[in-house]
Parts: C-alpha cells; sequence; structure tokens
C-alpha cells in the first residue's frame, strides 16, 4: 500500500528477523503493537505491517495527561487506515492519585489496557517499540540506584501480561488469558529507526517529557548523548548478559520453590537453610506474592521490584514482619509466610 513505500527492504528483512527469533514463526499469529505516535514506534509499526501483511494490529494508549495526545493518537489511525492495519485509540479512564508515581501509573494503565485490548483483538503478541538506546538508560538508571541483578537486566526481549476477566454469572471463576510481549527492537538503535521513520515519509511526533530535566530518564538520555565513552550499544549488551544470568537465577528458584516449599494449612513453609541471601530474597518474594494470590490480597499493591530488605533483616534476626499484607514467621530454618491479621496490613516490612 502507499503508506508503506519508501521502507528498506532489509530493514523489513531484519524485523522479521529479529521477532522470529523472539517468537518463532508468525504463522497465522496476529501481532499487536503498541504505538505512541513516536518515530521508533511508528517505525516499528511500518516494518511489521510490511514483513506480516494482514497480520498485524495497532492501539495507541490516550493517557490524557496532554492536550495534544488525542491529536496524535489521531494522526496514527489515519496511517493505520491508508495502510490497511487495524488500529484502536485506548483511553485511560482514571487520573493518577496523589500518592502515584506518574511514570509508574502510566505504565501500569497502559498495559493493563494493551492487554485487554490484545484478547479483544485475538493477538497472542504485543510489540512495543524499545530499543537499545532505551535499554542503555534504563540500566544506568537502575546502577545509580543500586538495583540488584533483576533490576540491571533492564527491558526484557519477552515478557507477558495476564488478563483476567471475572466470568458472567459465576461467583469468584474467572477467564485468564496470556498476552506475550515482546521487543524486537532491542538490537537497534533511536537513530536508525528515526532515520528509517524520515526516510519512509512517515507521520511522527517528539514527546516534549522525552526531553524533560524533571524526569530521571530525560537526563539520563542527555548524559549518554555528551558522554561518548558511555556507548549506549554496549551498555545494552551489558544489560542481554545480565539478564542471561538473571533467567539463570530464576530457573534455580523454581527448583528450589519445588524442593524447599510446601503447603501447609493456611501458610507457605520456606526451608532457607544454607541458601545464599539472594536466593532467600528471591523465595521469600515469591512466597509473598503467593499468598497474595491465593488470599485475594490486593491491597496494598507489591510488585517484582519491591524491596522487601526489611522484613529480610527481620527473619534473619529471628523476628516475624509484615509486608503487603502477608506476615512471616521465622522456625529455626523455615520461614513461614500467611495472610496478616488486619491490623498488621501494611505497605512495608515491620518487625516484631
Amino acid at each position: 500500500m502507499q503508506a508503506l513505500t519508501g521502507l528498506d527492504p532489509l530493514a523489513v528483512e531484519r524485523l522479521r528477523a529479529d521477532l522470529t527469533a523472539l517468537v518463532g514463526p508468525l504463522a497465522d499469529r496476529r501481532l499487536g503493537v503498541a504505538v505512541s505516535g513516536g518515530p521508533d514506534s511508528m517505525a516499528l509499526l511500518a516494518l511489521a505491517a510490511a514483513a506480516f501483511p494482514g497480520q498485524v494490529i495497532a492501539a495507541t494508549v490516550d493517557h490524557g495527561l496532554r492536550a495534544e495526545s488525542a491529536c496524535e493518537a489521531a494522526m496514527v489511525a489515519r496511517w493505520c487506515d491508508g495502510a490497511g492495519v487495524p488500529h484502536a485509540t485506548l483511553a485511560i479512564a482514571d487520573r493518577p492519585g496523589a500518592r502515584d508515581n506518574l511514570h509508574d501509573w502510566a505504565r501500569r494503565e497502559r498495559y493493563r489496557l494493551l492487554g485487554d485490548w490484545a484478547v479483544d483483538g485475538g493477538a497472542s503478541l504485543l510489540a512495543t517499540a524499545h530499543h537499545a538506546d532505551d535499554q542503555a538508560e534504563t540500566f544506568l538508571m537502575r546502577a545509580a540506584r543500586g538495583s540488584g541483578v533483576a533490576g540491571l537486566a533492564g527491558i526484557r526481549a519477552n515478557g507477558r501480561i495476564k488478563v483476567t476477566r471475572s466470568v458472567p454469572g459465576a461467583m469468584l471463576v474467572f477467564d485468564e488469558w496470556i498476552v506475550r510481549l515482546v521487543r524486537p527492537l532491542l538490537g537497534w538503535r533511536r537513530r536508525e529507526l528515526r532515520a528509517l521513520a524520515e526516510r519512509a515519509s512517515l507521520p511522527f511526533v517528539d514527546d516534549p517529557s522525552n526531553a524533560d530535566p524533571r524526569f530521571d530518564r530525560a537526563q539520563y538520555r542527555e548524559l549518554l548523548a555528551r558522554t561518548p565513552l558511555l556507548d549506549a550499544a554496549q551498555l545494552a549488551r551489558s544489560a542481554a548478559h545480565v539478564a542471561e544470568a538473571e533467567a539463570t537465577l530464576t530457573a534455580i528458584e523454581a527448583w528450589l520453590w519445588r524442593e524447599r516449599v510446601r503447603r501447609e494449612e493456611d501458610s507457605l513453609a520456606l526451608d532457607i537453610a544454607e541458601l545464599p541471601p539472594e536466593l532467600r530474597r528471591r523465595l521469600a518474594r515469591e512466597a509473598i506474592e503467593q499468598v497474595r494470590s491465593d488470599r485475594g490480597i490486593t491491597r496494598p499493591t507489591f510488585s517484582a521490584a519491591a524491596n522487601i530488605e526489611s522484613l529480610l533483616d527481620a527473619l534473619e534476626a529471628g523476628k516475624a514482619a509484615t509486608q503487603a499484607g502477608v506476615i512471616a514467621r521465622p522456625a529455626g530454618t523455615l520461614w513461614r509466610f500467611a495472610e496478616a491479621p488486619p491490623r498488621r496490613l501494611s505497605g512495608s516490612a515491620q518487625s516484631g
């Protein structure tokens, strides 16, 4: 179609190969593409539409945080109409709370909407346009914050979004779908994606927040731009190495979970004998998440990135502690995790 003219055939083939390396042959699967309207996501959309004609659908999330966002979504919709790509604009109805981190809130709402949209559109795969420069920025930001292995692994090439919906007419019965989240551009640079968009005359906009020094990421982006010794491609490669180590640790964690965890009447018992601190940390975090899932605990919030060091310190000292609605009690080499009594609910660890 006219909208796809001007694309470099080698770039199209490269995208096809990169996506195939992540998910295998696409076959008859439908691919959802998240498109903000920036040059990176527009390049991904155009490449994907050319590489997999008739199998791509696109969505733009309108966060409603800038007056221009509706016009930007409309721009993407017009291009998709010309390219024969089904497009949806997804609006966030709620506003961030006073205590919400704006970026965290926006990311959480964005993926929630995109997951629902992908399921409704029959797309088992959802691609985003994160690239090597994004990865380098993330690596530096997390290193500066003292992140561990999981944090330094940065943006994962593969992820998943779990979509859960209640079954009409059935109490406490839910349908569940898994949308595979893929990032095929992690080996691409920002500058080459922008050049591709310009050569193909793709419409795009530059989000002003990307250069706003009030945001940490914008400061790290500027640092990388003016510091030749910090090579974005090499930093992204380091993140990939850490991601490999993280995957190995995750596999060990899964094995230990099977070997060291047992379910009791109202708790999980974890045997931490002779385990190094990192594996204790991982298994304790998994135990918290499992109890929360089993007991339907949703408040306070908890994520894989939550800091549980205070809870671990208490357990190592032989004291009980609570975090995110879960109480942990040590007994020799066993740590038991159960739902905390209502009066003990807390978003941070409390020893007692």
